[in-house]
């Protein structure tokens, strides 16, 4: 049986690295009592599947993760079960039954949306937003080789909100395995330090119908 959980990554679990969160999935599955499934072979791992991974110190209400289990549970009491299991961080939003042969979730991940809360204020912050928006390319380097942002940047606007409060970007970046954009990234080019801002992730597109809970 195989099935897809989305689930929010909240503020206690912010600084849990993507390798731990995919272990607290593991101990939540064994807690709840469920029959996860594990690979064959002398070294078997859970058959545990994370859409995207999400950088350190990010926040999310929109991730996915597909779990295989070795025998039909029925998904009230799955979410019964992970519900009592989940520990502080992780909050479950939905699951739902899918096919055995259904596409691997990171095949599947075309772009991902992300709120931007700056804590200190941009002065001509609209003004940066549309020079990036504007320019023909935006080179960049990763890891001593370069590329070009602005491709990867598929939408990007203010979000409205108290004037007595942080600023806010909407963006929504491409996430394909040959072509990420990230959101810390973005944040420098627009002249600012990633250092200052806080990044939640609001969802996950997908090229099939699924899509996970975004923002409204």
């Amino acid at each position: 049986m195989r099935i897809r959980i989305t689930f929010a990554k909240t503020e206690a679990m912010r600084f849990t690295s993507h390798l731990d969160l995919h272990r607290t999935w593991e101990r939540t599955f064994r807690r709840a009592g469920l029959p996860l499934a594990y690979s064959q072979g002398y070294n078997p791992h859970p058959r545990l599947n994370l859409a995207c991974a999400l950088p350190l110190g990010f926040t999310s209400q929109g991730e996915v993760l597909d779990a295989w289990l070795e025998s039909q549970v029925t998904i009230p009491e799955i979410q019964t079960s992970l519900d009592r299991a989940a520990v502080p961080g992780v909050h479950i939003l939905a699951i739902e039954e899918v096919a055995e042969r259904a596409a691997v979730l990171q095949t599947e991940v075309e772009a991902a949306e992300y709120v931007i809360t700056f804590m200190e204020p941009i002065l001509d912050l609209e003004e940066r937003c549309q020079a990036l928006l504007e320019a023909k390319s935006l080179p960049r380097q990763r890891r001593g080789k370069g590329y070009d942002l602005r491709p990867l940047i598929l939408a990007l606007q203010t979000v409205s909100s108290d004037p007595h409060g942080p600023q806010r970007l909407s963006v929504r970046l491409a996430a394909r395995a040959s072509a990420t954009g990230r959101p810390e990234e973005v944040i420098d080019a627009l002249g600012a330090l990633p250092e200052t801002a806080r990044v939640h992730r609001t969802g996950l597109i997908f090229h099939t119908e699924h899509s996970a809970l975004r923002e409204a």
